[in-house]
């Protein structure tokens, strides 16, 4: 019974915009955001996917990094990070502003702070929940030739390497549920989707940016997507998500970039 409430869709209280005017404004208001953040993202990533199919190496043969050096100097490649780290910040934050000039409080899409310790305790269950599972597919995925093999980090090994993988992983977390769960979530119930389907696409622009790691990547963000953005409609709440993401990501990041040297099968 709890697990058939938590597939279906809870009352929104979100208002559905009927103005014929508005609701172009809207939509061109999406389309724009995701063609400069996250949608274009998307779009690149199945590119390099295409690209990955069209090589004679076979996919788990191939290497995808996530975080590269962006300069050879070492103080430029520092600035370089922190430029990306800041993109990301600034995505994020250009979603959440948008609807709070459109008179959403940031109470209403969970970004209050009344509530931080219960919000990280959630936020490090979903990280456990997600990540282990999340791994297994991964591994699963290489291992039927359906992925790439992923490198989170191929930075050098400099005194702000751990902490700039630490920043990266923060600002993903935070560019990521703030534009595809918070905002387009509410932007598409203002235009009339039902709750599920907004679900789904937001789930599939998840797994959408994440097609250059190749199927695997692709599924298990959808799963994740669907996951995380059914328990914000359900709860309110986006912190524990951006927590739980970020420590996903911090594991897969710092943990990477510190075993790799002494790993082989990473």
């Amino acid at each position: 019974m709890v697990l058939a409430a938590w597939l279906q869709p809870p009352r929104s209280d979100v208002a559905v915009v009927t103005d014929p005017r508005e609701r172009r404004g809207l939509w061109i208001e999406v389309t724009l955001v995701l063609l400069v953040t996250l949608g274009m993202s998307g779009l690149r990533s199945l590119v390099s996917l295409l690209d990955s199919l069209a090589s004679t190496v076979p996919l788990a043969q191939q290497t995808v990094a996530i975080n590269v050096p962006q300069a050879r100097a070492g103080y430029l490649d520092l600035v370089g990070q922190l430029l990306s780290v800041t993109r990301l910040v600034a995505w994020g934050a250009l979603g959440i502003f948008l609807l709070w000039r459109s008179r959403f409080t940031l109470a209403s899409l969970g970004l209050d702070r009344t509530r931080p310790g219960r919000d990280g305790a959630w936020g490090a269950g979903l990280a456990a929940l997600v990540g282990i599972p999340g791994l297994g597919l991964y591994l699963v995925a290489r291992a039927l030739d359906l992925n790439l093999n992923v490198a989170p980090s191929t930075l050098n090994s400099a005194w702000w390497t751990v902490p700039v993988l630490v920043l990266s992983a923060a600002a993903n977390a935070w560019a990521e549920e703030a534009l595809i769960v918070a905002y387009l979530l509410t932007r598409l119930r203002q235009l009339g989707a039902g709750g599920n389907g907004s679900l789904l696409a937001s789930a599939v622009l998840r797994g959408s940016y994440h097609l250059y790691q190749g199927f695997g990547g692709f599924v298990g963000n959808v799963v994740l997507g669907l996951v995380f953005g059914r328990l914000w409609q359900r709860t309110g709440r986006l912190w524990p998500l951006v927590v739980g993401h970020t420590i996903i990501d911090v594991v897969a990041f710092v943990g990477y970039a510190l075993l790799a040297p002494h790993v082989s099968w990473l």
